[in-house]
């Protein structure tokens, strides 16, 4: 079966992770975390795509991102991908790939998922393990969010700016937001869909997402479909 192509579509929200090959780790110094980080900086810029989180973990990233055109996201993340390749590579002295093939990506619906997904990109460091608390990780975007920090990367969503009319107000909203941590189903959901490519969002969403794509934006139910049977002869 022909695989389907990333769904991406301008003006949404889309959830991103890029894994290294075999889970191998795809940074050997802060040096690495930073250059990487320019380069994500750079191509959104250049293929006008806002980055609204991120978290750079040893073996993977994620990044939370809206693009403007089409064709932003899947460019941005090939130049990324290709140029941070180069760069470890000759740092390293070793030669091959990095990363374990395509990009995972799931579009999500802003008003239900975005800040849940905002959260659990942040608490990625504190579920693995690395620190207690998301401000304590120095390769997110949690401390420009949370006051102690200003990132020239990162690009608030609208949903952001609506939790205080401050951004005292902001900062404390959505510190208190991440403190009480993603639902479980909330994290399933989002995890399951980026990995799978399919859609998040209920189920209204995704009925008008499917009118403005070609490429199915939902898995079909599994089984058979339901046949009219005959009224048994008695």
């Amino acid at each position: 079966m022909a695989r389907l192509p990333r769904l991406t579509l301008p003006g949404y929200p889309h959830h991103v992770v890029q894994r290294g090959n075999n889970r191998q780790a795809i940074f050997a110094s802060a040096a690495d975390y930073r250059a990487l980080l320019d380069l994500i900086g750079e191509q959104a810029r250049a293929f006008d795509v806002a980055v609204h989180a991120y978290v750079l973990m040893s073996n993977h990233f994620h990044l939370l991102v809206t693009p403007q055109t089409a064709d932003g996201l899947p460019k941005m993340m090939q130049t990324v991908g290709r140029s941070y390749v180069r760069w470890f590579n000759q740092r390293q002295q070793r030669t091959g790939t990095l990363w374990e093939g395509r990009y995972k990506s799931t579009l999500i619906q802003t008003d239900r998922y975005l800040l849940a997904c905002m959260a659990y990109i942040d608490l990625n460091p504190v579920r693995a393990g690395l620190v207690e608390r998301p401000q304590d990780y120095p390769w997110s975007s949690h401390l420009h969010y949370a006051g102690v920090r200003a990132d020239a990367l990162v690009t608030a969503q609208p949903l952001y700016w609506e939790l205080g009319n401050t951004p005292f107000a902001r900062e404390a909203a959505y510190a208190e937001l991440v403190h009480r941590g993603v639902e479980p189903s909330q994290q399933s959901a989002l995890t399951d869909a980026t990995l799978s490519g399919w859609a998040l969002g209920e189920p209204d969403f995704v009925a008008d997402l499917q009118k403005r794509t070609e490429r199915r934006v939902a898995k079909k139910s599994a089984g058979r479909p339901f046949l009219h049977q005959k009224s048994p002869v008695k």
